[in-house]
């Protein structure tokens, strides 16, 4: 169509990029808990390139950890519109944010279960 900005190819994927880097951004500025996961992956993710005996032990306890990350991320945006909604109570909000919660200390045990299963072997 005459008139409209390219959005497809190398264009729409750079926007995109910027888009996920400003998600990052802001998930890091306002969220406490996802500064800490970073934080400690920041120790964790070396730790898993020099404990783990192979590269598979090494994905397995870097992707664990990573999916914490995004796991995390998913929360803070689920809690985000939640909160965009409504300041009111509402129980299915609060539910959506429990359930979302839940998740992140599922990818939290998952996490640990890996590293532990991974070391001790």
């Amino acid at each position: 169509m005459a008139g409209k900005p390219d959005s497809g190819g190398l264009v729409r994927l750079f926007r995109a990029a910027v888009y996920s880097w400003q998600g990052l951004v802001a998930a890091f500025r306002n969220e406490a808990a996802f500064r800490q996961e970073v934080a400690l992956g920041l120790v964790l993710i070396p730790l898993a390139l020099w404990l783990g005996q192979s590269g598979s032990e090494r994905a397995l306890m870097i992707m664990a950890w990573l999916l914490v990350l995004v796991v995390e991320l998913l929360n803070s945006a689920i809690e985000a519109v939640v909160d965009r909604i409504g300041a009111g109570h509402h129980e299915l909000a609060g539910r959506a944010k429990d359930i979302a919660s839940a998740a992140v200390l599922v990818a939290l045990v998952n996490a640990g279960l890996v590293w532990l299963l991974v070391l001790s072997d």
